[in-house]
């Protein structure tokens, strides 16, 4: 477990502790926490969203689809999901911003149109760019030699 310093100075504050002592123990304690020169530290790994869709009758063609995560409330039905998207669309083609560069495209909508727009039409966009849609026949196989 990782205590942040800040943490550690309102301890040390709480039981005290001579207001020098403290500034002596933060500032060795930065500099325990920074990296030792020619340490490097691995760079994060760059993480993407795709959408899994279940295919067990093989109805969708295979090749490149593209599409949005997007959230509804749970009572909802999804079908109106699509005027959603377009009701957020309007009423930000209807702001000042919007009459300046109004979107065209359900695309543009999703990547362009403020949050809260679509906020008031109880949607909200979890990816503003488009991802890669998979497709599975929502089977596993019985051993790792049918899977190849």
């Amino acid at each position: 477990m990782k205590i942040e310093i800040n943490k550690v100075a309102e301890v040390i504050k709480k039981n005290q502790v001579d207001p020098a002592i403290i500034r002596r123990i933060i500032e060795e304690l930065n500099l325990e926490a920074q990296p030792e020169p020619g340490e490097e530290t691995a760079p994060a790994v760059k993480k993407q969203f795709a959408i899994l869709i279940s295919d067990p009758n093989g109805v969708i063609p295979s090749g490149c689809l593209v599409g949005w995560v997007l959230q509804i409330p749970e009572n909802e039905s999804v079908a109106t999901t699509q005027d959603r998207i377009l009701r957020g669309a309007y009423d930000f083609n209807a702001s000042k911003k919007g009459r300046l560069l109004p979107v065209k495209t359900i695309g543009e909508a999703l990547e362009s149109v403020p949050a809260k727009f679509f906020k008031e039409a109880d949607l909200w966009v979890k990816t503003k760019t488009p991802v890669l849609v998979l497709r599975t026949d929502n089977e596993i196989p019985r051993d790792s030699k049918e899977a190849a």
